[in-house]
């Protein structure tokens, strides 16, 4: 899951790769007349799309997990040995009575055949009902709140810290001019710039985090990322024009670092262990409340804290929304203990299965 999840930072070393192809084709017609970025725009759009189409045909024929298929379609209390004993004490019933076979035993139904013979609505119903049931407990609960709470603290500040991206890219040299520059020239460093960022923080931690996660565990990654992420940030949020003024390259290094503990952390750690940490049954539902918080978190950011930079002239508010973010890493990194680690353990023991609930 760490490995599936980390291809996104090659996606994001691609996207300005694939910008300054298209780009470098539409050069000269984007030279004389600035709207001719309009075609651009829509070429990178429509690439973008084929590594999702290309995947399509399998994603829609990919059958559901055996483990998924044993809870719905079997009764998941019974064993191999308790069988073989059951079979056993059916032969010794069996030659008591003459050696007349008795009856096989009804087998309790299972939650799909129960829900095979009630009506759709009555089974959604059900569903709810089980859903409920299961996470008004707070041992349940307090985990559910874990995952969506630091995803959603996590996201806040992954797409708010994106704020400080091109104040990066002119300090390592490639923001160019605008009023200087041919437009193409000026995106084409912009994107450069955009490369540069991710191969040096963005795209090792997600690496580190892929080759490290089975061995350091799930939440002592993420504790370790929202720490450092927390003390970076402040120091970004109270020395910010102190260190951008005095050294770019101080800046660089500190900003660099925030991306490696952001996917060598956090950023990964959220989306897998909501994939690991709750029963089958509800594990999607699960995972897809957690990102939808992760989602409000980008939202917060984009819609919200974006409109503040500028608050008391342009970037001025900057160092604030760092203190901010350092606030949000603090909740991430303190909610983290509500979840379990998973880290070498079976569904089983990870979330006790056994457990039915009707």
């Amino acid at each position: 899951m760490a490995a599936v999840f980390s291809f996104q930072g090659f996606g994001n070393v691609l996207a300005p790769i694939v910008s300054i192809i298209v780009l470098a084709c539409f050069a000269q017609s984007v030279d004389r007349d600035v709207q001719n970025l309009d075609y651009v725009w829509r070429i990178i759009i429509g690439v973008g799309c084929i590594p999702g189409v290309s995947t399509l045909y399998w994603r829609l024929t990919m059958t559901d997990s055996e483990r998924f298929i044993h809870v719905n379609d079997s009764d998941i209390s019974a064993s191999g040995d308790s069988t073989a004993a059951d079979s056993e004490s059916e032969k010794l019933l069996a030659q008591q009575n003459g050696g007349t076979p008795l009856p096989a035993p009804e087998e309790p139904p299972t939650e799909a055949a129960v829900l095979a013979d009630i009506r759709p609505d009555e089974a959604q119903a059900r569903r709810v009902k089980t859903f409920v049931q299961y996470f008004r407990e707070w041992r349940h609960l307090k985990v559910l709140l874990g995952t969506s709470i630091a995803w959603f603290a996590l996201d806040v500040a992954f797409y708010g810290i994106n704020l400080n991206s091109s104040i990066v890219i002119g300090a390592i040299g490639f923001a160019g001019d605008m009023n200087v520059d041919q437009p193409s020239r000026y995106i084409i460093r912009n994107c450069l710039g955009n490369i540069i960022i991710n191969i040096l923080g963005s795209v090792p931690g997600y690496w580190i985090s892929v080759f490290t996660i089975e061995r350091l565990g799930r939440v002592r990654i993420q504790l370790m990322g929202f720490a450092t992420l927390t003390v970076l940030y402040l120091i970004l949020g109270f020395a910010y024009h102190q260190i951008l003024d005095k050294s770019s390259a101080a800046f660089i290094f500190i900003f660099s670092l925030a991306q490696l503990f952001q996917n060598f952390g956090p950023n990964v750690t959220t989306f897998v262990i909501p994939g690991e940490v709750f029963p089958t049954r509800f594990r999607s539902t699960a995972h897809g409340i957690s990102a939808a918080m992760g989602k409000l978190g980008a939202i917060a950011a984009q819609g919200g804290f974006f409109q503040l930079k500028d608050i008391g002239g342009k970037n001025a508010f900057i160092d604030r929304l760092l203190q901010i973010f350092a606030l949000f890493m603090l909740i991430g990194f303190f909610v983290t203990f509500w979840i379990p680690e998973t880290k070498g353990k079976t569904l089983e023991e990870i979330c006790d299965e056994s457990e039915e609930y009707y």
